[in-house]
């Protein structure tokens, strides 16, 4: 199998000074798109606002140092359950593909929805794609510079909601949006709302395919998935060759006309009939734009289309082999991992620290108190008091508050004074223990009646 071209000073064909106007489309693949990035769009833009009793049902909070997903409370000591989600979203996406090439950047990346986005709105405010093409020949006038100055603000509008948004899941939205309106939010919260609405409108109104093949690693690392039997969006050049117009066509041209929409619907402006290149998304505007000329034109659809190179060739090709078994295998085993983990998060998380300026207090000959400063922490809904108690081979008493108000002192150190009751030796195992209604936890640490 050749190698992906990597063409290093990519200059898109049909465009002028580097810059390519891309024409709108219609068909099954547009609409499968649009079927699975409008509901990713609606939950990116609503569920910030989704609330449950009071409490954002999903929100990275760092003033509260818990994570909320979906409604449950998980403590950064349950960081390593995203990373693990993260590992099986990348085995997710190493099955697609190995199966269907780079079908998440056409259909679900986000830097292709928002591109496309962008690109909707251009096409709103400056006319279709070969009104703008023209357009770049002529002068500017009063007219063009309203349009595009329209076209411009639509797409900061739209940039600053995103910012906005993606703040949301580590501010709550509705005290984000009031500081917003008010004028109030910190100078932190104002540069990041900047910072993430400029790479926002930069990234998909100016840089667009740059991304996909200059910063997006996955343009360069498919070479090593793709196999004779990945299907991606191909061209079939047996039946498509020799290219001629209708005009010129006779009994020896191909099926395709050279009308060149392949090429003006592409969102990287590649030629898909040169072949497998890194700049392809797999979006599939292609296909959709060839096979409505073929049915014009009433030729079989499928002259561009999702194929292996092996059918390209007339030539077997299982979708089902080894090399995919095994992604898919990795794949459910890393998710298998993921949501039995998610079984064992912290409900209740104690730290229990010696206070280092008195570690023991001499009552007498044989009685010794130890000094502790101890922290709860409470992920689980319902939880207000954590009652305190102590158990070990002697017997102790406790000093301190009896049970712990987390509405007043949720992650807050408190002391506390354990004293024993009758001789002991030197080092003596004790054991904390945190009752709430619905939690419960232990935390084990040494009694001392003589210096370490």
């Amino acid at each position: 199998m050749e190698k992906i071209p990597v063409v290093q000073d990519y200059t898109p064909p049909f465009a002028r000074d580097g810059k390519f106007h891309v024409r709108l489309t219609k068909g099954r693949f547009q609409n499968l798109r649009r079927l699975s990035s409008w509901p990713m769009l609606a939950l990116f833009f609503g569920l910030v606002w989704v609330q449950v009793d009071g409490q954002p049902w999903l929100m990275f909070s760092f003033a509260q140092r818990k994570l909320i997903l979906f409604g449950n409370a998980l403590s950064w000591h349950d960081l390593p359950l995203l990373a693990g989600l993260m590992i099986a979203g990348a085995c997710l996406l190493f099955f697609l593909a190995v199966a269907w090439g780079r079908v998440w950047c056409g259909f679900a990346c986000p830097q292709s929805i928002w591109t496309w986005l962008f690109i909707r709105i251009e096409d709103l405010t400056e006319g279709r794609a070969s009104v703008r093409a023209r357009a770049e020949n002529k002068a500017m006038n009063a007219e063009r510079l309203l349009r595009r100055s329209a076209k411009h603000l639509l797409w900061i509008v739209l940039a600053t909601l995103t910012a906005l948004t993606f703040t949301g899941y580590f501010i709550p939205m509705r005290e984000l949006v009031a500081s917003v309106l008010q004028l109030e939010m910190g100078a932190g919260v104002a540069g990041w709302l900047v910072i993430m609405a400029g790479l926002t409108y930069a990234n998909a109104g100016l840089v667009r395919e740059k991304i996909c093949l200059h910063a997006c690693p996955y343009s360069r690392f498919q070479g090593v998935m793709f196999d004779r039997d990945t299907r991606t969006v191909s061209y079939d050049a047996v039946r498509g060759e020799p290219r001629a117009n209708r005009r010129n066509a006779d009994a020896n041209s191909g099926d395709c006309i050279d009308c060149g929409l392949c090429v003006q619907v592409c969102p990287t402006g590649i030629d898909i009939r040169d072949g497998l290149q890194a700049a392809c998304i797999d979006c599939a505007a292609c296909i959709d734009a060839c096979d409505t000329v073929m049915s014009k034109l009433n030729r079989p659809t499928g002259l561009i289309r999702f194929a292996s190179e092996a059918q390209l060739e007339q030539k077997p090709s299982p979708l089902l082999r080894p090399r995919l078994a095994g992604y898919a295998a990795v794949m459910l085993t890393a998710c298998s991992a993921v949501v039995y983990g998610f079984t064992g998060t912290t409900d209740l998380l104690v730290e229990i620290r010696r206070d280092r300026g008195a570690l023991f207090t001499q009552l007498d000959a044989q009685h010794v108190c130890n000094h502790y400063r101890l922290k709860v922490e409470s992920f689980a809904p319902g939880e207000s008091l954590i009652r305190v108690s102590v158990q070990g081979e002697g017997q102790f008493e406790l000093f301190g508050p009896e049970a712990i108000n987390l509405a007043e002192n949720n992650a807050t150190w408190l002391p506390f004074r354990v004293c024993n009751q009758q001789s002991l030796p030197a080092r003596s195992p004790l054991t904390f223990h945190f009752q709430g209604r619905q939690v419960h936890a232990t935390k084990e640490t040494t009694f001392l009646t003589q210096s370490i």
